[in-house]
């Protein structure tokens, strides 16, 4: 078996030298940008948003309804279509709850919520919600009115 060996590319013309060194340059510059940009992740204020009142808008049979409900760290209050519910209120971080109705009604309310706070802003936050142990989950946005 005969081995052979690779020899350097051996580029003569300026014009493709100076082109080659460029695109160094911009694959560089890239892989720059995307490192840091990899690293990023949003500033999330997720304490502002455990007490206050809040509004949260939702479709329901194709009609906008708003939900509002009042929360303190250990208590929410919730108005929808003008019923009123309780639940508890349990942090598991700063940014991650589950509420649990005080009152169910049926089996359905019985069951946990686990909430988790994705992004923040001034008066709002986006969160994905889903029952406790179900791979399902929803989102939603939530907006500040009242502290």
């Amino acid at each position: 078996m005969k081995m052979v060996l690779l020899k350097p590319l051996k580029i003569d013309n300026p014009a493709l030298i100076s082109l080659f060194c460029r695109m160094k340059k911009i694959m560089l510059g890239f892989l720059i940008i995307f490192s840091f940009y990899s690293c990023y992740s949003p500033e999330k204020d997720c304490k502002e948003f455990h007490t206050g009142t809040f509004e949260f808008e939702t479709y329901l049979n194709g009609e906008l309804v708003t939900s509002t409900f009042n929360r303190s760290e250990d208590l929410e209050i919730d108005t929808f279509l003008g019923q009123t519910d309780t639940s508890s209120v349990r942090w598991i971080n700063d940014c991650e709850y589950v509420i649990t109705n005080l009152h169910p009604k049926n089996m359905a309310e019985k069951q946990p919520l686990h909430i988790k706070i994705l992004t923040t802003n001034k008066d709002n936050y986006t969160f994905e919600y889903g029952l406790v142990g179900d791979p399902k989950k929803k989102k939603g946005t939530v907006r500040k009115v009242a502290d």
